[in-house]
């Protein structure tokens, strides 16, 4: 187990349980206490916790964010997805990634496979994962100006587009409130949709990750039309009929 895996374990456990003493985490890691102090050590400098006599607690600055997107519906299906997800990008890539729940679990999964020798970047306007990943030294995280929108953690407003008119995105994943064959891809906020408009408009390859809740819905603001996403990658509920209507407009299913 690599050092940002063992990391990423750690702060597993801690939003889990908001306490994690050293021989707790040795235990479930399957080190050695002295390496758990060393990580709990660096760890604390980053300020992702608190070191503890003994052990460590959850950071409440670091973790208020993150840990509402871990108790979100359908956690198991957005982790299943994130996974498949992760495959589609190459060592080194320029991912870009909005904000949201499904969304959040493809940035962890990336930063979890990264290759710590190669790393890559990530260009986000959303708070909560640029905050979550600093702490990854093999992840250049790059975050677009904007307006904070309390309920997603996302930047909004034509702030925004002063970053994204300047980068170019081998890939990018986006989070929708809804994806129809028809509609295309929709937001309920319209400030969220325009700026998830321009992410997607710098991408060679635009990827949609939704589980099937959110598929064959419209919401208020649209992204884009069906035709600038390339690949739907959501859950195995969905039902062949409606993966065979996303393939009829052009768009790869992927169904984890």
């Amino acid at each position: 187990m690599s050092r940002y895996e063992r990391w990423n374990a750690i702060l597993e456990l801690l939003s889990q349980e908001g306490h994690l003493s050293v021989e707790r985490a040795a235990e479930a890691l399957a080190v050695s206490t002295a390496t758990v102090r060393r990580d709990f050590d660096q760890l604390a400098q980053q300020q992702m916790l608190m070191r503890t006599r003994g052990g460590a607690v959850a950071q409440s600055v670091s973790y208020d964010l993150p840990l509402r997107y871990k108790t979100a519906r359908r956690t198991g299906e957005k982790q299943r997805i994130a996974r498949a997800a992760a495959e589609l990008v190459k060592p080194g890539a320029v991912v870009g990634v909005n904000g949201g729940t499904t969304t959040s679990e493809v940035a962890r999964e990336l930063a979890l496979r990264a290759d710590p020798e190669i790393g890559f970047t990530l260009v986000t306007n959303a708070l909560n994962i640029a905050a979550e990943l600093t702490v990854r030294r093999h992840v250049k995280i790059v975050v677009t100006g904007g307006v904070a929108r309390p309920q997603s953690y996302e930047l909004i407003g034509p702030l925004a587009s002063g970053v994204l008119e300047r980068v170019s995105l081998d890939i990018a994943f986006l989070g929708v409130d809804a994806i129809d064959p028809e509609a295309g891809a929709s937001a309920r906020h319209e400030g969220e949709a325009e700026v998830n408009n321009l992410l997607i408009g710098r991408a060679a390859r635009v990827v949609v990750v939704a589980d099937a809740s959110k598929i064959g819905r419209r919401a208020f603001a649209r992204i884009c039309p069906i035709g600038a996403v390339d690949v739907l990658v959501t859950d195995e509920s969905l039902p062949g009929e409606a993966a065979a209507r996303f393939a009829e407009a052009g768009v790869e299913v992927i169904r984890a």
